[in-house]
């Protein structure tokens, strides 16, 4: 058992904390809006993000960062990734000098080129065996219901990985420790963007061949990318790459895939994100990770498309053609 602080109070910063009073902790939740954490506090239930859910009563919310975070042994971070930054400039004074940081973000920062993980060493200070990462095939609302789930928990010291594995191990959700955090990262991020091209090839009324090839090339891609940044090329093969991949580009329930897919039947980005409540992070992340890519020299044409997409240099048709009507060449990573 242990106070655990979530900073964040979306979908999968909820479903999280759940996560973690099921296996017996006390949360408090931080969000922006008083209101929603009035409502998260008294009524055991998220209405904006996971309406229906009833939340354990140890969790609470207030919309204090300070008050979130006094006396948490660890702290969860589950902000939009582009507002870590700025979150973490505010909270870093609260936050207890031994708690142990772990990011619930999938995302490579505009500008930096930075994963999560560096931007939370940056601005707080904390040392490897202070930062870990929990990524897997997670989506929200099936973790808050209950369903049997798996993911990662990585840390560069394996013992603070036993040990967060224990505080989110329930009946439902099965965690995997690992030591591989640029691995994780890696996946996690690359996943969203791929997500955002299946999801685009759906809204053109593609079929399942096309489904498949798009997430086959796009986890050699995210495997390209983390080999040439040292992670372990077996990270990308479980459940925080391939397991994380083929959940956020199978299911309506993902963001990055449903936000393609709109793509695809003709809606501009601007359209769709108007209408669209929560943050689909691949449509931050691509130009950062296409980015990423052309600095260690590493070929990405799907991350590379969608970022011509996201940015209006070409049409949802134009991607497909482009992709297909590459030069021909022998499979392999």
């Amino acid at each position: 058992m242990a106070q655990i602080a979530v900073m964040g109070a979306g979908s999968w910063g909820t479903a999280f904390a759940l996560v973690l009073a099921d296996a017996h902790n006390t949360v408090r939740m931080w969000g922006r809006r008083p209101q929603l954490c009035e409502a998260i506090t008294s009524t055991h239930e998220n209405p904006d993000y996971l309406p229906g859910i009833e939340l354990p009563h140890s969790i609470s919310a207030t919309d204090d960062p300070a008050e979130a975070l006094r006396g948490a042994e660890v702290v969860v971070l589950a902000v939009p990734s582009q507002q870590l930054r700025a979150n973490l400039e505010t909270w870093a004074d609260s936050i207890p000098p031994d708690a142990v940081l772990v990011s619930l973000m999938k995302g490579v920062e505009l500008g930096t080129h930075k994963r999560m993980s560096e931007v939370i060493a940056e601005l707080t200070g904390a040392g490897p065996d202070r930062i870990a990462v929990v990524s897997g095939p997670n989506l929200a609302r099936e973790i808050a219901q209950r369903e049997p789930a798996a993911s990662v928990v990585a840390c560069a010291d394996v013992q603070v990985a036993e040990r967060l594995q224990q505080l989110c191990h329930t009946q439902a959700f099965r965690p995997y420790t690992n030591t591989d955090v640029v691995g994780c990262e890696l996946a996690g991020t690359t996943k969203n963007v791929i997500g955002l091209a299946v999801g685009v090839a759906v809204g053109l009324g593609f079929g399942d061949n096309s489904k498949a090839s798009i997430i086959t090339r796009g986890l050699a891609e995210a495997a390209r990318l983390g080999i040439a940044m040292g992670a372990d090329p077996r990270t990308f093969m479980g459940l925080a790459g391939m397991g994380d991949l083929v959940a956020t580009c199978s299911s309506p329930l993902s963001r990055n895939r449903t936000f393609g897919e709109k793509l695809g039947q003709g809606l501009s980005v601007d359209d769709v994100a108007a209408q669209t409540r929560q943050v689909a992070e691949g449509v931050k992340s691509c130009q950062s990770v296409s980015e990423l890519a052309a600095a260690h020299g590493v070929e990405m044409p799907i991350v590379e498309h969608v970022a011509a997409l996201i940015a209006g240099q070409m049409t949802p048709s134009d991607l497909v053609d482009a992709l297909i009507s590459r030069r021909a060449k022998a499979e392999g990573v």
